[in-house]
C-alpha cells in the first residue's frame, strides 16, 4: 500500500525483513508463554501428586467409588435406579478409568488431580479476561493452594470435576459462547446436580443476554430427568445429614466477610462475576437446608473459585516493589505456616473421617478362617467391600442380598430374628463398630446385634482404627 507524505511524494510499501546479527544469521522470534497460563495448573498438579496415596488410606466415600465403579455396566445402571443417581455419570467415568488402568489409589484419584489443574487454569483464564495477567497469575495460584481444593484434588469423588466444569462455564459465559456454556455446565450438573446453583451466580453478570437465558433454560430442562430420579432417592441419599451446624455458619460467615472485603475497590465486572459465585451457591444451599438438610461444603466446592478471583485481583493491586525492608517477607512467611501445616496434614489418613483400608488390615490380622463378621451399623459394610480378599474369607451372617444382587451400595440384611439366630450359631464374631460415643441405630436388626453380642459373647479385644473399632467376640471361654 502506498501512503501520501507531507511533501506529496510517494513511498514504496514497507516490506518486513528479519532482523539480522552482524553474521547475517536471522533471529528467530520465540513466542512467550505467559506465566499465568502455565504456573497455576502446574502447581495444582504438583500439589495433587504430592502424597497422593495418603499413607495407603482410603475413606468410605472413596471406597464407594471403588466398589461401584468396578461393577459391570449393567450393575451400575441398576444401582442408579435405586440410589446414588446423583453420582451416576461419575461412576460411569471411573468405570472407564478402571477398565483402562486398574491402578489402585492412583487411578482412583488422578482424575481429580487433572480436574483441579483444569480448574486452576480456568480461574486464571477468567481473571485474565476480567482483570489482566497479574490478577490471573495470583488467582490461579491462589485457587490451587486453598486447603479444601487440595483436599478434593486427592479424593476419588466428583467434586473436583464439578468445580472444573463450573469454572470453565464461567469463562465461556464471559466469551458469550452459549452453546459451549450450556454443554459444559450441563456436564458439571450431571456430575453433581448442585452445580446448577452456579446459574444463579451467573445471572448477576449475564441475565440481560438472551443467549444466556436460552442456555440456562436448556441446562435446567436437560437436568430434569436426573432431578426427578434423585429427588425420589433424596431421603435414602441424604437422610444422614442434619441442618447446618454453627461451625458451618461460622465458616460461611468468614468466607462472606473476607469476600466482601476483597471486593471493595475491585473492578465492577470482576465483582459481578466473582462475588455471587463465592457466596450464592453455599448460602442458598444452607438456607434450603434449614428445611431440607442437603448442605455439605464439598457439594459447592466450586464457590471457592469466586473467592480466589477476588483474592487474586486484590493481590495484583499490591506493588511489592514499593515495599522496603525484610518484615513484609517475614509476615508472608508467618501466614504461609498454617497453610503448609494444613497441606501436610491433608496427606495423612487422619485428614479423613475413617480409613477403610486400615480397618481391613486389622480384620486381616484378627480374623480366623470361617469367622463370622457383623457390621454395626450395617452401612459400615463399606469398610470391607473395597478389600474383597479380606471380606471373602469371612461369613457375613447378617447379609441377605449382596450389594450387586440388591442393586444397593451396601447390600440388604436379614430380619432381626434371623440375624439373632445367625449370631448365636457362630462361635466367634468379628464386629466392625463406629467409634465410642457415636449414636446407636434404633432399628430392630441393629438392636438384635448388640443384644446378642453383649448377652451371649465375651469381648476378646477391641482395636481402634481411624474412625472405627474392630472388636473380636467369642462364646464364653473361647477368647483364648
Amino acid at each position: 500500500m502506498r501512503t501520501p507524505t507531507s511533501a506529496g511524494t510517494r513511498t514504496e510499501p514497507r516490506v518486513w525483513r528479519p532482523h539480522t546479527r552482524c553474521d547475517s544469521t536471522p533471529e528467530v522470534d520465540i513466542p512467550r508463554i505467559a506465566p499465568w497460563r502455565v504456573l497455576p495448573p502446574l502447581l495444582a498438579v504438583l500439589l495433587g501428586l504430592w502424597g497422593l496415596e495418603r499413607g495407603g488410606s482410603m475413606w468410605r466415600d472413596e471406597s464407594v467409588t471403588w466398589q461401584v465403579a468396578h461393577r459391570p455396566l449393567g450393575g451400575i445402571w441398576r444401582l442408579l435406579g435405586e440410589v446414588d443417581a446423583v453420582h451416576g455419570l461419575y461412576y460411569l467415568l471411573m468405570h472407564g478409568v478402571f477398565a483402562a488402568w486398574d491402578g489402585g489409589p492412583w487411578a482412583l484419584r488422578l482424575p481429580s488431580v487433572a480436574a483441579t489443574a483444569l480448574a486452576a487454569a480456568g480461574v486464571a483464564a477468567v481473571a485474565h479476561r476480567l482483570a489482566g495477567e497479574r490478577a490471573a497469575l495470583f488467582a490461579g495460584l491462589g485457587y490451587a493452594v486453598l486447603p479444601p481444593v487440595q483436599m478434593y484434588a486427592q479424593e476419588g469423588r466428583s467434586y473436583a470435576l464439578v468445580a472444573a466444569a463450573v469454572v470453565w462455564a464461567t469463562y465461556l459465559m464471559l466469551r458469550e459462547r452459549w452453546t459451549s456454556y450450556a454443554v459444559v455446565l450441563l456436564l458439571g450438573s450431571w456430575l453433581h446436580e448442585f452445580a446448577a446453583l452456579a446459574l444463579l451466580a451467573h445471572a448477576f453478570a449475564a441475565w440481560r443476554s438472551r443467549g444466556w437465558r436460552v442456555a440456562a433454560g436448556a441446562v435446567l430442562a436437560l437436568l430434569v430427568p436426573l432431578a426427578v430420579v434423585s429427588a425420589r432417592q433424596a431421603q435414602q441419599q441424604l437422610g444422614w445429614l442434619g441442618r447446618p451446624s454453627w461451625q458451618d455458619w461460622t465458616a460461611y460467615g468468614v468466607l462472606a466477610v473476607a469476600s466482601l472485603l476483597l471486593a471493595r475497590g475491585a473492578e465492577r465486572g470482576l465483582v459481578r462475576v466473582a462475588l455471587p459465585l463465592a457466596l450464592l451457591p453455599p448460602g442458598l444451599l444452607m438456607v434450603v437446608s434449614l428445611v431440607h438438610p442437603w448442605y455439605v461444603d464439598r457439594y459447592v466446592l466450586y464457590a471457592l473459585a469466586g473467592f480466589a478471583l477476588l483474592a487474586g485481583a486484590r493481590l495484583a493491586g499490591m506493588r511489592p516493589a514499593g515495599v522496603r525492608g525484610w518484615w513484609p517477607w517475614l509476615l508472608v512467611g508467618v501466614l504461609l505456616v498454617p497453610f503448609g501445616w494444613w497441606s501436610v496434614w491433608l496427606r495423612t489418613p487422619d485428614s479423613r473421617k475413617d480409613d477403610a483400608l486400615a480397618v481391613a488390615a486389622v480384620v486381616r490380622e484378627r480374623a480366623r478362617p470361617g469367622d463370622a463378621v457383623v457390621f454395626m451399623p450395617s452401612r459400615r459394610r463399606e469398610w470391607l467391600l473395597s478389600s474383597p480378599g479380606v471380606y471373602g474369607g469371612l461369613r457375613d451372617v447378617a447379609l441377605d442380598r449382596s450389594p450387586a444382587a440388591s442393586h444397593t451400595l451396601q447390600g440388604t440384611e436379614l430380619p432381626a430374628d434371623a440375624v439373632r439366630a445367625a449370631l448365636l450359631a457362630s462361635p466367634r464374631v468379628i464386629a466392625l463398630l463406629d467409634p465410642e460415643g457415636q449414636p446407636l441405630d434404633p432399628y430392630p436388626a441393629e438392636v438384635a446385634k448388640r443384644e446378642v453380642l453383649e448377652g451371649a459373647f465375651e469381648r476378646c479385644s477391641v482395636t481402634g482404627v481411624r474412625g472405627a473399632r474392630v472388636a473380636v467376640y467369642a462364646r464364653p471361654g473361647g477368647c483364648g
